[in-house]
């Protein structure tokens, strides 16, 4: 009687331990489900979104407000369309400004609201008008080698 009680502890462990792994896989995997109640689809057009992703997350002032949905490059314009899902509570400006940005010095991607001050909101299927694409690391550090090979001349 003992091993069996002894046989279900080990086990009740075992599925908690493998449960709580996987949590935190969906967590560091930036997959965990995010309950909006409701959602509005807004679209931004990037010059280079860099390492930004699909369930990438959408912030304004630091607060999750939505996820990236798509990310796919508009033939006419040539630039990346990016569409994201935000949560119907959180309405922005017509003229916020639109960033991908990085989290820490070499962390995930993702986009930054930065509202404006107009008073019409952006409704369902609108782009942002304003946009700054992801600062590449590779890019940075070549001009600042060309700027000073340039200046050493």
């Amino acid at each position: 009687m003992e091993r069996t009680t002894l046989d279900l502890w080990v086990g009740a462990f075992v599925v908690a331990g493998i449960a709580a792994l996987m949590v935190l896989a969906l967590k560091v995997g930036n997959l965990s489900t995010y309950n909006m109640s409701e959602t509005y689809q807004l679209q931004a057009y990037f010059t280079n979104v860099g390492g930004l992703k699909p369930t990438a997350s959408v912030r304004s002032a630091g607060v999750l407000v939505g996820r990236v949905t798509e990310i796919m490059l508009d033939t006419e314009r040539y630039e990346a369309r990016v569409t994201m899902s935000v949560d119907k509570r959180y309405q922005f400006p017509r003229d916020t400004f639109a960033n991908i940005q990085t989290a820490g010095l070499l962390g995930e991607n993702y986009i930054g609201l930065s509202p404006g001050g107009d008073s019409e909101m952006l409704k369902n299927g609108e782009a942002f008008k304003k946009t700054q694409p992801a600062m590449i690391l590779e890019d940075l550090i070549a001009k600042f080698i060309y700027n000073t090979s340039e200046k050493s001349k």
